[in-house]
């Protein structure tokens, strides 16, 4: 069956209204569902590390296991971006979908194993790397459905949808696990799975405008705005992917007696319900004051958590990494906002108010998601072997936590140069980027 549209003008009121609207809606429903089983996957092995204290891992060799899917799905995270340019955002979401079914399965199969060695638990984690790599093709793909006006809502509930998988991993996982045993905890989504690929074949759409040549896709990598915004969305989605898998096991080894299991869902859960509202407050008032004052905010949450990180209290500790939680949930959506914000102003500034520059510009932002999304989710990776290099040198995570203070500083320091300062009566962003 093939579900191919030619005709897509967005930003036509006309269009938008009569028909656009509904089918964007639809296409977005299903990209969520898939998005979400595959952060699930991509996660899960920040609650099977916590699980597997009969094969007597070190502290760092556990949070190699949570690391390394984090490192995998953003390297993927590049050649997914071109996926729905190349083949179609239905055809390319039902077969990225179907991907995940891989490393459930194998992670099912050697857990039931007493004797399968560390080096085999590695590969299957880094296997799990592929669900990170949906992120990407989903968020691209939809930013051609949506027109300018509503692209930081539309693109924070993508994105939302998807977080929330790894609140689901966390709530669901230890109840399954100590049902059912380990080996559950990849049986489980095989179903769900099956379920979202089958549902994006029948309600999803492939948009030939969508259509891109690859070289003018990778020519966004010799764009200095895609690195600045890669290193600003370390901080957030970094924060947000690598604080979610890290804190189980952060958590376990801190305050070995407290029930963490049973919350750990909270921080990713409000994270991700937040993201659109850091996208709609970017809608407003523009993205680069939100994300300002957000990596502000983001520095002070992380001194709260190494406070409380000394103080006896597991209840202090959790309420002060909800902080960071929020504030890095909010950065999502506010540093997402400005991306197609500023390579569709820039394509305006060079090729005129026109619709041919406005797919342009769209084509160049879902480009530079990709790109700007892999070097974000590093932060995932560089998070968990932040902590697991803290306890082996110092036993305690004090170090890490300084690192990410000073990082979020730095954010803070770029994001104020290259977009917020005042030059003459404006700003840079209003001279260069609109309201980025």
């Amino acid at each position: 069956m093939a579900r191919w549209i030619a005709d897509w003008h967005p930003d036509d009121p006309a269009f938008w209204e009569s028909s656009g609207k509904r089918v964007a809606r639809r296409n977005l429903i299903f990209s969520i569902l898939a998005e979400h089983l595959g952060f699930t996957v991509w996660t899960l092995w920040s609650i099977v590390a916590t699980k597997m204290g009969s094969y007597e891992f070190s502290t760092d060799q556990l949070f190699w296991l949570v690391a390394l899917p984090n490192l995998v799905g953003s390297v993927l995270r590049v050649p997914y971006t071109f996926g729905p340019a190349r083949f179609g955002g239905r055809t390319f979401t039902v077969v990225s979908a179907l991907l995940l079914l891989i490393p459930a399965v194998l992670l099912s199969v050697a857990v039931n194993n007493p004797a399968t060695p560390y080096w085999l638990f590695l590969v299957i984690a880094a296997l799990a790397g592929v669900g990170g790599g949906n992120f990407a093709s989903s968020m691209a793909n939809i930013t051609y459905f949506y027109p300018r006006k509503q692209q930081g809502v539309a693109l924070g509930l993508n994105a939302a949808g998807g977080n929330i998988g790894v609140s689901s991993v966390q709530l669901v996982m230890p109840l399954v696990i100590g049902s059912l045993g380990l080996a559950a905890a990849g049986w489980f989504w095989i179903p769900f799975i099956v379920v979202a690929a089958v549902c994006a074949f029948l309600f999803m759409d492939n948009l030939t405008s969508a259509k891109a040549d690859p070289r003018e896709q990778l020519a966004v990598a010799g764009k200095a705005q895609t690195w600045i915004m890669s290193f600003l969305y370390i901080g957030t989605f970094g924060s947000f992917i690598g604080y979610s898998t890290a804190f189980p096991l952060l958590s376990q080894n801190i305050f070995p007696d407290a029930p963490y299991a049973v919350v750990a869902f909270v921080g990713p859960l409000v994270g991700s319900l937040i993201r659109p509202v850091g996208g709609l407050l970017a809608d407003k008032l523009g993205g680069a004051p939100v994300t300002l004052w957000n990596f502000a905010a983001m520095g002070g949450g992380i001194l709260l958590v190494w406070l409380a990180s000394t103080s006896g209290s597991f209840w202090l500790f959790f309420l002060a990494f909800q902080v960071l939680f929020l504030t890095a949930g909010v950065g999502n959506g506010s540093t997402y906002r400005m991306i197609p914000a500023i390579f569709q102003a820039k394509a305006i500034a060079e090729r005129g108010e026109n619709e041919e520059s406005l797919m342009y510009g769209k084509r160049q932002a879902s480009a530079a998601i990709g790109i700007i999304s892999a070097v974000g989710a590093l932060g995932g990776f560089l998070i968990n072997r932040a902590f697991g290099m803290s306890f082996a040198a110092a036993g305690t995570p004090a170090p890490a936590f300084l690192a990410f203070g000073v990082f979020y500083l730095s954010c803070l320091a770029l994001t104020w140069w290259c977009y917020t300062r005042k030059v003459g009566a404006n700003t840079v962003a209003s001279l260069a980027y609109a309201r980025v």
